[in-house]
């Protein structure tokens, strides 16, 4: 086989010979540079190593010592290095260049492009030109991996990564293994591709797959709601013209809350002698 169709895997090579930048490895029939920056270790003529294959900059294949868990063969975790908009987004998989997904490969809304840090489940494609480039894991790949959740786990807390976006909802892995989805109406923006997201289990699927919503729990979002109204009665010295009689849209203007949130979250205040209302207004006690 010809060295090129090893690219995105590793090789067993034998060194063929030294140079002041590196090492020339060969398979018998072609040479390939291992260079300097991508080995610590010192090799000499005719040892046998074993490298990873992948093509430099310039289209060119080119070895290294460091063997990444991620290979034409293989999935893993990559974490994103890099977003350049028109190209698409770098991701470390372990040696020293690093892999690019393509834009066309991406979300077409590029508020869920992945950021740096972002995590994706990912293997390596090699196109017609030599050029290696990042795939994503799709739904029977995800699958694959994936525990089943049980009943047991209902109304848990989870985390986990974003790994398929839409507008309909989030698909995402969880750090217990599960496969999960997050409809649209339980979440307030759409997560990016790689993001980690917290949220709790609603439902268990058949098949083990779980629903999960991003929305927080009704004594939480009352907490929260609380908290949001005494922020802003603070920054106005302790008064507000907003009380039970405000209009929906005024409320949701001003604190992007339903009437009905505003309303159940005074309610708590008022009960625990926190604010009063008189004429139309709200005040701290």
């Amino acid at each position: 086989m010809a060295l090129n169709e090893f690219i995105g895997r590793s090789v067993q090579l034998k060194t063929e010979r030294l140079a002041d930048f590196g090492y020339f490895l060969t398979d018998g029939n072609e040479d390939v540079l291992l260079h300097k920056n991508d080995t610590d270790m010192h090799l000499e003529e005719g040892q046998e190593v074993e490298v990873f294959l992948y093509t430099d900059s310039k289209g060119r294949v080119a070895a290294t010592t460091q063997i990444p868990e991620i290979t034409t063969d293989s999935y893993g975790w990559a974490k994103v290095s890099d977003v350049k908009p028109g190209i698409g987004v770098f991701l470390n998989i372990g040696i020293n260049k690093d892999m690019l997904l393509g834009e066309e490969d991406l979300p077409v809304h590029r508020s869920v492009w992945p950021i740096e840090g972002d995590m994706l489940y990912i293997t390596l494609r090699v196109n017609k030109n030599n050029r290696i480039y990042v795939k994503l894991a799709t739904d029977p790949i995800i699958e694959e991996i994936s525990e089943k959740a049980t009943r047991k786990d209902f109304n848990k807390n989870i985390h986990g990564y974003i790994y398929r976006t839409a507008k309909v909802g989030s698909w995402l892995y969880s750090a217990e293994g599960y496969k999960g989805f997050i409809h649209e109406s339980q979440r307030k923006t759409e997560p990016r591709l790689g993001e980690k997201v917290e949220g709790r289990i609603i439902d268990i699927k058949e098949d083990g797959t779980i629903n999960v919503s991003m929305s927080p729990r009704k004594h939480e979002a009352l907490d929260q709601d609380s908290e949001v109204i005494l922020s802003y009665l603070a920054s106005r010295n302790g008064a507000m013209p907003y009380g039970d009689k405000s209009t929906p849209e005024d409320i949701m203007d001003r604190f992007q809350l339903s009437k009905a949130s505003f309303k159940r979250a005074l309610g708590r205040l008022m009960k625990d002698g926190k604010i009063y209302q008189e004429e139309g207004w709200t005040y701290i006690k």
